[in-house]
């Protein structure tokens, strides 16, 4: 049986879809772009502003989902501008610890909102 998992801390959905789904011991995570959550607005700043912001939905729904960024396994970084993974990777290192999640990396046309950045990811709880 699925357990949807929904927190106000993280921006709502701007579609058909939920922030993440439990199932069994596993979280799966839909992608966060940098909406903050109060306004539902794009953060204001640069590509380090927008990859803070993505890691800060990511936390709030992992801990709403009763983990920590500690227990994802798996992310997936989507980026429209490839040369700005250098930015995210030290952004990303202010928020994980090794060991690392696994990661795959991808080169977009266009994300939701004109964003630079999203992520999604897999968690896995005891």
């Amino acid at each position: 049986m699925s357990q949807i998992i929904q927190t106000d801390k993280a921006p709502a959905a701007i579609g058909p879809y939920s922030q993440a789904v439990r199932s069994g011991n596993t979280v799966y995570f839909s992608g966060q772009i940098p909406l903050v959550p109060a306004t539902g607005e794009v953060v204001a700043g640069d590509i380090t502003a927008q990859a803070r912001q993505v890691f800060d939905n990511l936390k709030a729904v992992a801990e709403a989902g009763g983990g920590s960024l500690d227990r994802i396994v798996r992310l997936g970084l989507y980026l429209t501008d490839l040369t700005q993974f250098a930015a995210v990777n030290a952004v990303m290192q202010e928020y994980f610890s090794a060991p690392f999640p696994a990661r795959s990396t991808i080169g977009v046309s266009a994300l939701p909102k004109g964003v630079a950045f999203e992520a999604d990811a897999v968690m896995v709880l005891d």
